[in-house]
């Protein structure tokens, strides 16, 4: 074991909620690095419609954490601006659904503006986004749009699944000198009113620590099947896991954390063992992560036991009608369909 597993063995341990765990990553930050602050709508005595910045507007006052108007295009554009010249601003987009009205300032601006300045003007920058769907809230308020953003080189990509790694992560998004887009899953955030995913509130150490981009963690370990999901979708692959074992099926189940960088090693090395690979993903089916990690796979040479599989949204705008939005979302039942049915394959 050690030092540092020590150390988090013999302390006391705290589950937070993610919602939580990145309020207090960013108020670490903020007392460690002046020139980081926080901006957008409902930030400030709300705490945020998804509760990541309780608290600090009472620590920082309003000129470190500002309350904008309803204007994405204006505010983001801000936030680049103030990266540009030396600032860390954290920004929120309340719905990642919302990014069409500013992806200018996203894409063409902050992305950019690194290579265009052949480094000079980096843009270091944290873009913070709810995503996900499940409640009934139709296609301008439920997407993920994970391959959008991943797609588009010059911003690196962190999906958390748990308390931890929000931490971790967003104290590496905002200690990162290029732009960080940091997606939470409503389902995982700990808000009594969107209900929560139990498994995401994990113990999370007081202190600050930094989790690296383009780690991927083995979330439980198996020799079938290698079943690959981010964010929400990790947990109905443990669901998944969990049920399949009764049954002799043992999976290994990928937790991404970071697209952009992507862990292609772990990835590969996983299903090098196993000889299958089906990739759960909450984004539409075609041109995305889903797509991306079997590519990445097969180029390999992996040797595959069974055609490799995924389970994603279907290329719909996603229904207002809980009656049609959730038997369209990735399951647990789902996924023990499809391994189930891997294992019966052969090649």
């Amino acid at each position: 074991m050690t030092a540092t597993a020590t150390i988090r063995e013999n302390r006391t341990k705290r589950n937070l909620t993610i919602a939580k765990a990145m309020a207090e990553g960013i108020a670490q930050e903020m007392r460690r690095d002046p020139s980081v602050l926080v901006m957008g709508e409902d930030i400030a005595a709300l705490g945020g419609v998804f509760g990541n910045t309780r608290g600090l507007l009472e620590e920082f006052g309003p000129s470190r954490i500002r309350d904008t108007p309803i204007s994405e295009t204006a505010f983001i554009g801000a936030a680049v601006g103030m990266a540009a010249v030396g600032m860390r601003p954290v920004v929120e987009l309340m719905f990642v659904d919302f990014f069409g009205v500013c992806m200018d300032a996203i894409y063409n601006l902050a992305a950019k503006n690194c290579y265009f300045s052949g480094g000079h003007a980096p843009v270091p920058m944290v873009l913070m986004t709810s995503v996900g769907g499940g409640y009934g809230d139709a296609g301008q308020h439920s997407q993920c749009l994970y391959g959008t953003f991943a797609h588009l080189p010059g911003m690196k990509v962190v999906v958390p699944s748990n308390a931890y790694d929000a931490k971790g992560l967003m104290v590496s998004a905002i200690r990162d000198d290029n732009p960080v887009i940091f997606m939470f899953h409503k389902a995982l955030q700990g808000m009594g009113w969107l209900g929560t995913v139990q498994g995401s509130i994990t113990d999370v150490p007081e202190d600050a620590y930094a989790i690296p981009f383009g780690q991927a963690a083995i979330a439980r370990a198996g020799k079938d099947l290698t079943i690959v999901g981010l964010g929400a979708t990790l947990h109905l692959a443990l669901d998944a896991a969990a049920e399949l074992a009764t049954s002799g099926i043992e999976a290994e189940v990928i937790d991404l954390r970071s697209l952009v960088p992507l862990d292609r090693a772990t990835i590969i090395a996983s299903v090098a063992r196993t000889g299958r690979l089906l990739v759960v993903d909450e984004d539409y089916l075609s041109y995305g992560v889903s797509g991306e990690i079997i590519a990445s796979v097969v180029e390999a040479g992996a040797t595959l036991k069974a055609p490799p599989r995924r389970i994603a949204f279907p290329d719909i705008p996603i229904p207002f009608s809980p009656t049609l939005e959730r038997p369209a979302l990735p399951s647990a039942e789902k996924i023990v369909t499809a391994a189930q049915a891997m294992m019966k394959a052969t090649r």
